[in-house]
């Protein structure tokens, strides 16, 4: 039996979870998520705990049996907290503001990088070098914070910059002066 599969996923009260033609739908207060249900793997909701169950033992379908499990608990943290993901923006003139629902940011290049906000995502400024990247769905939130940093990853010499909060970034040694 999968380790991570067999967990219960404890429903708090205010989410909805419904299994219709085979796509999961959570409802919270902070907002709804769907996801196609993998074959082979069923759910049970009852008194506040969603139990994932597997038809039989074939590899494929243990397999979707943690992932499924897996993505059902995220799908019930995003609906009731959310997820976020920090990034620190280092360098001389290196910024970033918000106008709208556009993310523009000064990295270094001849132009500004101008970066329209996914649906379901917020992206907050502070100090114009903290960005705030929050959502509901896990998956937009990582891959929204990832194509930011993707613009201009840490420099592997002086350290400059996009990278995420407390990561930390092993800068080389650079030309030493000939004596």
């Amino acid at each position: 039996m999968s380790r991570i599969g067999k967990l219960p996923v404890p429903v708090p009260a205010g989410v909805t979870i419904a299994v219709t033609d085979g796509v999961l739908k959570v409802k919270g207060p902070k907002g709804e998520l769907v996801q196609a249900l993998a074959t082979g793997v069923a759910i049970e909701h009852a008194a506040g705990v969603a139990r994932v169950t597997r038809a039989d033992e074939t590899r494929q379908v243990r397999s979707n049996h943690g992932l499924t499990r897996a993505l059902l608990n995220n799908m019930v943290k995003g609906v009731t907290t959310g997820f976020e993901r920090k990034l620190d923006i280092q360098g001389v003139g290196f910024k970033s503001e918000v106008k709208g629902t556009t993310l523009v940011m000064q990295l270094g290049f001849s132009h500004p990088i101008e970066f329209p906000f996914p649906d379901g995502i917020k992206i907050t400024v502070e100090k114009g070098t903290k960005l705030t990247v929050v959502g509901s769905d896990r998956q937009v939130v990582g891959e929204t914070a990832a194509k930011l940093k993707a613009f201009r990853p840490p420099d592997a010499y002086k350290g400059k910059g996009v990278r995420y909060e407390g990561e930390h970034i092993r800068l080389k040694a650079g030309k030493t002066a000939k004596k």
